[in-house]
């Protein structure tokens, strides 16, 4: 996915990498957190995938019971993409704790209109 509100924390990708060493790192899929909401500045939803494109068509089509299904939440507003899934296991951790304010300048940093990325994902 190319696009403004794609991208990630080069420290905590370096960090985790130098810690792992090449064979570790080399034999883990890579990953997504992204950021659901239903509309500007309405409710957001932190999650992790190893398919970004699949998990944001069945947050949209509400074929899966829960959160982003009560609340109607199916607008992609914001991914980074990790080489290695832990780190956006661990990443997707860190932002759940973040406060409203902290979540949504950062959707607002690369997409401030709230815009719906997903007909940009490959």
């Amino acid at each position: 996915m190319a696009g403004p509100a794609i991208g990630r924390d080069p420290a905590i990708v370096t960090a985790v990498a130098a810690a792992q060493g090449p064979c570790r790192q080399s034999r883990m899929a890579g990953g997504w957190v992204y950021f659901m909401a239903n509309r500007p500045k309405g409710t957001i939803y932190v999650g992790v995938t190893n398919d970004l494109a699949r998990r944001a068509w069945e947050h949209r089509e509400g074929s899966v019971d829960g959160f982003t299904k009560r609340y109607r939440l199916k607008r992609l507003v914001y991914a980074e993409r990790y080489e290695d899934i832990r780190v956006a296991i661990q990443r997707e951790k860190n932002l759940k704790h973040w406060s409203r304010a902290w979540k949504t300048a950062l959707i607002e940093a690369d997409n401030p209109e709230w815009r719906d990325l997903y007909e940009q994902l490959p």
